[in-house]
């Protein structure tokens, strides 16, 4: 159960915050990056789905794709708990951990939402529809939240030391697929805006 009833706690002022077995660790620490960086990412997918909800942002997700990415927006707060809490051999309490089940889910979600969606033979810039660029935008915010991920992992390893769960950085590289291959879903009507070389220059 949360109960959060004080939103600031003044334990942050000497630039340490707590992970989620209660001990301190710099603010800048690689690990306490990757959460953040999870976080932020769920921030951006929120603007998606809050503007594809309003109406705003082109009405070409669907209730199929906005349900995938609910789903996901309560994954990624696992992902980032996963992600504060060091592993060790034993713990009082199971911990929330990401699971391999939950990357079978996104890959099936890459393989349904891609299915019907053209060939691509270009890159594409980030556009179209207003939720495709927030998607677009949320792709790269994935991708960043996963280097992240990664510097954790080279930092602190994999062990039951204080080490970091691996299936939050592959958790986070196929959560980056699925989103470029959403943000090309809610453009399927509109089409992919596509990359030109040299901009679109006539040669000279």
């Amino acid at each position: 159960m949360v109960n959060l009833t004080k939103i600031y706690t003044r334990t942050g002022d000497d630039g340490t915050t707590g992970l989620g077995d209660f001990s301190r660790t710099s603010k800048t620490d690689p690990r306490l990056a990757a959460y953040a960086d999870t976080n932020e990412a769920n921030a951006t997918i929120g603007v998606a789905v809050a503007a594809e909800r309003s109406g705003s942002g082109g009405g070409e997700l669907g209730e199929d794709a906005l349900a995938s990415l609910t789903r996901v927006q309560n994954d990624l707060f696992d992902v980032g708990a996963d992600l504060c809490l060091p592993l060790k051999p034993s713990y009082e309490h199971p911990p929330l951990r990401v699971h391999s089940e939950w990357i079978d889910e996104l890959e099936a979600d890459c393989d349904r939402f891609n299915a019907d969606l053209p060939k691509l033979r270009s890159f594409i810039l980030p556009g179209g529809t207003v939720t495709a660029t927030h998607l677009h935008v949320a792709t790269t915010t994935v991708r960043r939240a996963e280097r992240s991920a990664w510097h954790a992992l080279q930092t602190y390893g994999d062990g039951d030391d204080g080490g970091v769960n691996p299936l939050t950085a592959k958790y986070l590289n196929r959560l980056s697929d699925l989103l470029f291959i959403m943000a090309r879903y809610a453009n399927r009507h509109a089409g992919d805006v596509l990359w030109q070389p040299g901009g679109g220059r006539d040669a000279e």
